[in-house]
């Protein structure tokens, strides 16, 4: 599981990937529903922004400022023509240093690409990315274990791990948050969100 073959991944499909989402409210409105966790706020990180930015459309019609973080440098490049006010970083987020606090951190689909030993360190980094009282929203898969599978989308083979439900739960407390939602959204596939709260 290496995230620069994704990000390799992903730029063959950057193109291909627009034209599908255009228009998507794909996780939009797990999107809202962490907006009413938010007192308020002026920064928002996107993890794996993608090409189409509808999290970053929504977050700037709210009033905030957004940065778009994503390994595939095709994807951010489509990205930014898209939100020329936003700003744009190519990067790995298991390497990547957060330049500062945020009010909102989203990460839809894109922090279960990691592999199994990356999962904790980034979490509690992107934890202690909060500011007081942030959000943030992460996808993963909704088993009860860790483990690791391969899939196939759009001809290209990726990769996908999780540490399970319950040792991300863990993982938020011991990163100073609680958890506000947790929904198994696309039954009967095995994927669910989760909601937390920077705590005071």
């Amino acid at each position: 599981m290496n995230p620069k073959e994704t990000g390799k991944n992903y730029d063959a499909l950057a193109s291909w990937w627009l034209e599908q989402m255009k228009d998507s409210t794909y996780g939009v409105a797990a999107l809202e529903r962490v907006l009413t966790f938010v007192e308020s706020g002026r920064h928002a990180l996107d993890v794996g922004c993608d090409c189409e930015g509808r999290f970053i459309r929504i977050l700037q019609a709210r009033g905030f400022h957004c940065t778009g973080l994503d390994i595939s440098e095709a994807m951010v490049s489509l990205a930014a023509q898209r939100y020329p006010d936003a700003d744009f970083e190519v990067g790995d987020i298991c390497a990547w240093p957060l330049p500062r606090q945020y009010d909102v951190i989203t990460a839809w689909d894109s922090t279960f690409h990691l592999p199994l030993e990356s999962h904790e360190p980034v979490l509690l980094k992107l934890c202690n990315g909060l500011s007081k009282n942030g959000v943030i929203l992460f996808t993963c898969g909704g088993g009860e274990h860790r483990g690791d599978v391969q899939g196939e989308f759009g001809g290209k083979r990726f990769e996908y791990s999780s540490l399970g439900v319950p040792e991300f739960i863990r993982l938020l407390w011991r990163g100073g948050c609680a958890v506000q939602h947790l929904e198994r959204d696309q039954h009967p596939l095995n994927h669910v969100y989760i909601v937390a709260r920077k705590m005071e």
